[in-house]
């Protein structure tokens, strides 16, 4: 545990405040006025902490607000608005008295996605190359080149290489190892890997973008592992029944009004699937 609490500013704080600019140019208060809504005040963190609601509830508005005020490393920007500045220091936070994270980073599915394009890219650029020298050794190898000055001698040592190597040998060692391609699953795994390590505080936005349920359910794995033997601290927001029922987790159902903590089997959104697979229920019999 690192961070205890986060408050947003209070009703009567961003009417006074909203009051006072209204009579400005600006026509959007964003992101005032989001969470009078649902009357969200603070949140009180546990090891894992879950926001769940549907679209347009705050899940993403408040893992931002938290990531801009605890200075969280990303990858990847945000819109923000004109008045989000003055939002944000309104915000207050209270972290765990003797306990501080080697990292804080924020994870959306901007990030994962920027990540398995670039990842993609690299493998293609990786491949033409490779073909381009597989074209390089035929050459060289079945070349009748003679060597008539010193200005050969670059093109010489090519023609020996390729007569005395393998083909694949010889692409190893011009290009060096291929990067492994991996599916969006595997490539979106191994960014979580990559970027969560030990002792840090994450924020994760809807992590389960581009995984398969098989894939999340290792997510899920992999994020109650890094909590129980590394020292890991989670907020997440996510609609993912598989990373809803993620053990000890404390879940805010920011649909609700006023916004209240529920089990994950309580959730609105789960028994829509629960009810969906229990109408099939004979054919998966």
């Amino acid at each position: 545990m690192y961070i205890d609490s986060f408050r947003f500013p209070g009703v009567n704080a961003e009417e006074q405040f909203v009051n006072y600019i209204s009579r400005t140019c600006y026509s959007s208060f964003y992101p005032f006025g989001v969470f009078t809504l649902n009357q969200l005040q603070e949140l009180s963190f546990s090891e894992i902490t879950i926001l769940y609601g549907n679209n347009g509830s705050g899940k993403s508005t408040a893992l931002n607000l938290m990531a801009e005020k605890l200075k969280a490393k990303r990858d990847t920007l945000f819109n923000r608005s004109s008045l989000y500045d003055d939002y944000l220091k309104m915000c207050k936070y209270e972290l765990v008295p003797g306990e501080k994270p080697e990292e804080i980073r924020m994870i959306t599915s901007d990030d994962v996605f920027d990540f398995i394009l670039n990842l993609r890219a690299l493998n293609e650029g990786v491949d033409r190359k490779r073909e381009q020298v597989f074209d390089e050794w035929i050459e060289n190898k079945n070349s009748g080149f003679k060597m008539r000055s010193l200005d050969d001698y670059d093109q010489l040592k090519k023609i020996v290489d390729a007569r005395s190597k393998s083909q694949s040998k010889y692409v190893r060692d011009s290009i060096g190892s291929n990067v492994i391609e991996h599916s969006n699953g595997e490539s979106a795994l191994r960014y979580f890997s990559e970027k969560i390590k030990d002792n840090g505080l994450y924020l994760l936005d809807e992590p389960e973008n581009s995984l398969s349920p098989q894939r999340q359910m290792e997510l899920l794995e992999f994020i109650q592992n890094s909590v129980r033997f590394f020292g890991c601290q989670f907020i997440i927001a996510t609609h993912s029944p598989f990373l809803l029922a993620l053990r000890g987790a404390r879940i805010y159902d920011l649909d609700e009004n006023p916004v209240d903590i529920k089990k994950w089997t309580e959730l609105e959104g789960v028994k829509t699937y629960f009810d969906f697979f229990d109408d099939h229920r004979d054919e998966f019999i």
